[in-house]
């Protein structure tokens, strides 16, 4: 197993691992996992809002780990590259849309190789992140991609060193094409809805403009009668304020329109 020195975490290539091929005798309920990827077939279905939650349930029970979950590459707040946690179950829960370092992490290892890693983590990985968590003695970590957005799906497990075998990974896998998927749909159904919040705003702009047209040509004949500075001149003046003001308050509407809050 390759080790980082002093940084508390040890991976090596999962499918080139003689020792971990050679892993068996674990005890399973072969259709297990079928009726799981039947269960999130279903939920992507009907809630998918819910499907990398359910995902992550699958990968734990399954798989017989103590924890699973879903890492999302992507830059943080300050634009530093980061891995997101957007899914997760078991121990690790607590940390659920928690970051850790792209550049220093199994996870970008396993990135960067574009292969299915074995790896452990020991405390001083943790102390160096700043948390306090279990040592993982065995995990599997899985690469996916979608439309250029990446990341990973691990399971681990806090007790054993050779807590998976290779049917815990084929079925990681299979739940890592699932991700792909998911996350290649989400990305579409988020372009569409800021579509669709553009459109509306656009009509609504539109709508809005007309509105402003006509106190904007009764405000310009006011203006008109009052600089022609006859008898009624100031009471023309103080239509226009009023008209000013009714204009104004449109503005700011529209304004508000076209610069939402986030």
């Amino acid at each position: 197993m390759q080790t980082m020195s002093d940084t508390g975490m040890e991976f090596r290539d999962l499918l080139s691992d003689p020792a971990f091929l050679g892993r068996t005798g674990k005890k399973r309920d072969f259709q297990q996992p079928f009726d799981a990827l039947r269960r999130v077939t279903e939920v992507f279905a009907s809630r998918p809002a819910d499907v990398l939650q359910e995902l992550v349930n699958v990968a734990m029970t399954c798989c017989g780990a103590d924890s699973a979950g879903i890492s999302l590459q992507e830059p943080d707040e300050e634009g530093k590259p980061t891995f997101r946690w957007v899914a997760i179950a078991g121990t690790f829960s607590a940390y659920l849309q928690g970051r850790t370092p792209r550049f220093f992490s199994p996870c970008g290892s396993c990135l960067d190789s574009g292969r299915p890693h074995l790896y452990r983590v020991t405390k001083p990985y943790y102390d160096f992140l700043g948390v306090q968590a279990e040592p993982i003695t065995d995990g599997m970590l899985i690469p996916w991609e979608a439309d250029q957005i990446r990341g990973t799906i691990w399971a681990v497990s806090h007790t054993s060193r050779d807590a998976f075998e290779l049917p815990d990974y084929e079925l990681l896998k299979s739940l890592s094409d699932y991700v792909g998927v998911i996350m290649r749909q989400q990305k579409l159904d988020q372009k569409a809805r800021e579509i669709a919040r553009a459109q509306a705003s656009t009509d609504r702009a539109h709508e809005m403009a007309h509105q402003i047209n006509n106190p904007l040509q009764s405000l310009t004949n006011t203006m008109f009668l009052a600089s022609l500075d006859g008898p009624n001149a100031k009471s023309y003046l103080r239509s226009a304020l009023v008209e000013l003001d009714s204009l104004s308050e449109r503005v700011r509407r529209l304004l508000a329109l076209q610069y939402p809050k986030e």
